[in-house]
């Protein structure tokens, strides 16, 4: 571990203020969750942030759908996506809204700064617009064959496909999503951020070590091909700030999205007194992490510390990017219905077994990974109640009713414990690198190794003739201490059973203070921590 540990900002991706979150979202703020979870218990200063993308037309055209107001319908989400969050214990700082007006200051601000240096250009553009509906069609609005691998039905941004970025102008057979129409080209004079004149320094940035190789190769293509001056912005009508000099039009969503990230912190600056300046000005006193989807990685890596590099901001330390949550082998999405939601799964699982789930899925690569409802029951009888728990509870029975819960003054294995210490400095290693599912993996081989050593002591044999007998205490107290190793590994992923889990040991759990063994110590009454999960489910989410 490094001596000096510097204090870090960690962000997860906007959720989008159009609808409920899923578990395809969760993922991404389960894995953050995790790893900011860890470098706390550690004993690094974290403060972790996100915010709900509150502008743009589905937001516009949702609200007109429902008869309320934009604002009512953001309002409304921003309180929902908040107990989802907590109720899936990620534990965010603070939660803001690009609707806010520290965000709308924030833009103004490094809008009017951006344009002073001149990195804004206003140039007439032709733009795809629907007779019909009578307006100008954003990106979303939009959708076609993408122009390079010919995938049918893509916005007019970007392909989920291939991940292509393109302009709404380049889609194949484009078609208004409004009216069903082919939309004209009509002209009207927009806004770029001039990204080529910063391709040199950005791509210097890349080159540090921010992205991990995949998709720093992938990043590499689009420099290939040139960057482009990024349109920032729309015509009405539309949801979301106006831009300051021109009456009819509005900023892009991603434009006021990023700068999110300033404004939620500065707003918590100004909770906390926090020195905003040590965390966005030009240092190297402090850290800035993205966890992202690999759909948003061109807004990220591109555009996005572009802007910053065009107002004197530090650029991000590390982009993390995770791959989708498939569910039947589709990515799971709002816009097409395939998803399964944050309360829907509460209805059925507590949150720490997703948690648990995503971990033993999760690496620090960008690979999707498909849900399977029959795994994940698997998972979590086989690998937490069977093994984990079960340790817990044959242990303490002896412990709790022959010895008024009291663990021996000694271990009767040093060596066996020693060996479980030594695999916890691995285990830091693989949380500090995101390699979740490693982990994993090595906490059920060990829970393995606990439980055979219970077998082959056999603690049960010598109850038979004297159910006092100091042997069985200290097999037993072995047993505890393998469980509460166990468990410190698994304190970032399943906070619940942690909280639980302390109660019952009456001690904290601590990936910082865990080499001490629990000696001489009164443990609680055993009660149950986790309960199996019943195979009736089995057909809920398939």
């Amino acid at each position: 571990m490094n001596m000096i540990k510097k204090k870090m900002l960690v962000t997860c991706a906007l959720p989008y203020a159009n609808g409920p979150i899923h578990i395809g979202h969760l993922y991404e703020h389960i894995q953050a969750d995790i790893w900011v979870r860890y470098n706390r218990m550690i004993g690094k200063k974290v403060f972790f942030i996100c915010a709900d993308d509150a502008h743009g037309t589905p937001i516009m055209l949702k609200s007109k759908e429902m008869n309320i107001s934009p604002k009512i319908l953001i309002n409304n989400i921003f309180k929902e996506h908040c107990l989802d969050f907590l109720n899936f214990n990620i534990s965010y700082d603070n939660y803001g809204s690009t609707d806010s007006k520290e965000n709308f200051d924030c833009l103004k601000k490094i809008f009017l700064c951006l344009n002073k240096k001149k990195y804004i250009i206003e140039e007439k553009i032709l733009q795809l617009y629907d007779l019909k509906e009578k307006m100008f069609l954003p990106d979303r609005l939009i959708k076609g064959n993408c122009p390079k691998c010919n995938k049918k039905n893509q916005y007019g941004d970007h392909c989920e496909n291939c991940g292509c970025v393109y302009e709404a102008l380049e889609l194949l057979n484009p078609k208004s999503v409004l009216s069903g129409i082919k939309p004209i080209l009509k002209k009207s004079t927009h806004l770029f951020f001039n990204l080529p004149l910063f391709e040199k320094k950005i791509k210097n940035w890349i080159d540090s070590g921010v992205l991990h190789k995949t998709i720093k190769n992938k990043v590499k293509e689009w420099f290939k091909k040139g960057l482009k001056k990024w349109d920032i912005s729309r015509d009405s009508p539309y949801f979301g700030f106006k831009i300051p000099g021109y009456k009819k039009k509005y900023f892009y969503v991603w434009m006021d999205a990023p700068i999110c990230y300033i404004s939620t912190f500065k707003n918590l600056c100004k909770k906390k007194n926090i020195i905003f300046d040590k965390f966005w000005k030009n240092n190297k006193t402090t850290d800035l992490y993205h966890f992202i989807g690999k759909d948003i990685i061109y807004f990220h890596s591109v555009f996005w510390p572009s802007i910053l590099e065009g107002i004197k901001f530090r650029k991000p330390t590390k982009i993390f990017v995770h791959g989708y949550v498939t569910l039947n082998k589709k990515k799971m999405s709002k816009s097409k219905n395939k998803l399964i939601k944050a309360r829907t799964w509460l209805k059925y699982f507590d949150s720490d077994s997703l948690r648990y789930y995503f971990a033993s899925k999760s690496s620090s690569l960008s690979n999707d990974i498909e849900f399977n409802i029959q795994e994940f029951i698997y998972l979590i009888n086989s690998n937490i109640v069977n093994k984990i728990i079960n340790l817990a509870s044959r242990c303490s029975s002896f412990i709790n009713n022959n010895f008024n819960g009291m663990l021996s003054k000694s271990l009767l294995d040093i060596n066996l414990y020693n060996l479980f210490l030594k695999k916890t400095k691995k285990i830091l290693i693989l949380f500090k690198n995101r390699e979740l599912s490693s982990i994993i993996r090595i906490i059920t081989k060990y829970s393995d190794i606990a439980n055979n050593y219970i077998n082959k002591k056999r603690p049960w044999s010598y109850s038979k003739i004297n159910k006092y007998n100091e042997k069985i205490q200290l097999i037993c107290t072995m047993g505890i201490n393998l469980f509460r190793l166990l468990m410190i590994w698994l304190s970032p992923i399943m906070p619940d059973l942690i909280s639980r889990t302390e109660n019952f040991l009456k001690i904290k759990l601590s990936l910082k203070k865990y080499k001490n063994p629990l000696i001489n110590h009164k443990i609680s009454i055993f009660n149950h921590l986790y309960n199996r999960i019943s195979i009736s489910y089995i057909n809920i989410f398939k």
